[in-house]
């Protein structure tokens, strides 16, 4: 199936600090495009990859498992990790609980995550039944768009499909066994008005982790998909102050960088 246009992966060669954007489930890039632009026009390095899945139709995520998405977020890590001094995770929803499993696993490699409205749970009772649910019903409608800003949409499906929820749940309960192991700097976004993920996420996510250098901020005028909402400018400007601030790499080389946009 050929990509949803908006959804392609974008890759910018900055200077020596990199950042993985991380997107989330049943969305696409797009969600994130404008916050990885800031950063690559900021001199970052910059990776926004695709999830395998994603970008083209539900029915294509029907196959898919979490580790397939994991696997994709973590080999850009890797590739970031050998072209930068420094890589740091900025993620949104799904991508929170990649973002945090990354951290929890490569320690060093990840120097701080940035989270916004991450999800580590289910809310929804009838996730109980997903186990043999998602063998009667593929899909139910889908969790995208949720944006309070007029006139602004998210590029994701219209369905969700059942096998991938029901994988969901499977790397939510991994990554909250390993929330302890998460000791990174931490800058948490939440919106109080969040119809997709209940603030018991956040709430979870920053009692069990680790780290010391923990700040919550409150996206008072946005939905769940705050990167594309009122806030939006305000997460892409304090992003960059929290990396800036715990990468001295930052200070060499942003003037005079090499860009090599591209798609795909």
């Amino acid at each position: 199936m050929p990509l949803l246009p908006g959804a392609e992966p974008y890759r910018h060669r900055g200077g020596p600090v990199g950042v993985l954007l991380c997107h989330g489930f049943t969305g696409s890039p797009q969600s994130l495009r404008p916050w990885a632009e800031e950063l690559a026009a900021a001199g970052f390095s910059v990776s926004l990859p695709l999830l395998p899945g994603h970008g083209t139709r539900w029915r294509d995520m029907q196959v898919t498992r979490w580790e397939d998405w994991y696997a994709e977020v973590e080999h850009e890590l890797l590739t970031l990790s050998a072209e930068c001094e420094q890589v740091f995770v900025c993620a949104l929803s799904m991508g929170g609980a990649l973002a945090l499993r990354l951290a929890a696993l490569h320690g060093p490699a990840v120097s701080g995550l940035v989270l916004v409205n991450p999800s580590v749970r289910s809310d929804n009772p009838a996730s109980v039944l997903l186990p043999v649910l998602r063998h009667l019903v593929p899909s139910v409608p889908g969790i995208a768009d949720d944006i309070a800003k007029p006139g602004t949409v998210e590029l994701g499906y219209d369905r969700t499909p059942l096998n991938a929820a029901w994988s969901l749940g499977r790397l939510w309960r991994d990554v909250r066994r390993r929330l302890p192991q998460v000791t990174q700097p931490v800058l948490l976004f939440r919106s109080p008005q969040d119809h997709v993920v209940s603030p018991a996420n956040s709430e979870l996510v920053l009692a069990r982790i680790s780290s010391t250098d923990v700040t919550e901020r409150l996206c008072q005028r946005s939905f769940h998909v705050a990167t594309l909402d009122h806030d939006a400018a305000e997460i892409f400007a304090a992003s960059q102050d929290f990396i800036r601030r715990l990468a001295p790499a930052h200070a060499v080389g942003v003037t005079g960088v090499e860009s090599d946009d591209h798609h795909g």
